[in-house]
């Protein structure tokens, strides 16, 4: 994986789906992932290498980006979408094929117009590159 600033970019079409993608490789961040904080930037998702979320503690509503493992050219697909999950649902059950997870701001994947079978990398932002 990069280091630095990383982003997550659909490949058809080159959009930005997460302009700030955090990597949640820590114990804590992954304990954690986004409980307790009251909310999420809009241009922030959260990657946890996980099939399922806990939402106890949830206080926000969130989009769910389910991934498979990356491929040789770095590339996953989206295997499962879960738009808009309310705050305090309990457990996102595990999603067959996945290899993790990206947490954004409820709307995002609308916004942008994810599909599942789309073709997603994480890459270096352009400011991290220069």
């Amino acid at each position: 994986m990069a280091e630095g600033r990383l982003r997550l970019r659909r490949v058809s079409d080159d959009a930005v789906v997460c302009e700030k993608l955090v990597l949640g490789e820590s114990f804590g961040q992954r304990f954690l992932g986004l409980m307790g904080r009251a909310s999420q930037p809009d241009s922030e998702g959260l990657y946890l290498p996980s099939n399922s979320i806990p939402m106890m503690f949830m206080r926000f509503p969130i989009d769910a980006l389910f991934v498979s493992k990356e491929d040789e050219d770095g590339q996953r697909s989206v295997v499962r979408l879960r738009p808009d999950l309310p705050a305090w649902r309990g457990l996102v059950m595990p999603v067959r094929g996945a290899e993790g997870v990206v947490e954004m701001p409820a709307g995002t994947l609308a916004a942008v117009g994810v599909v599942e079978g789309d073709t997603v990398v994480f890459e270096p932002t352009p400011e991290a590159t220069a």
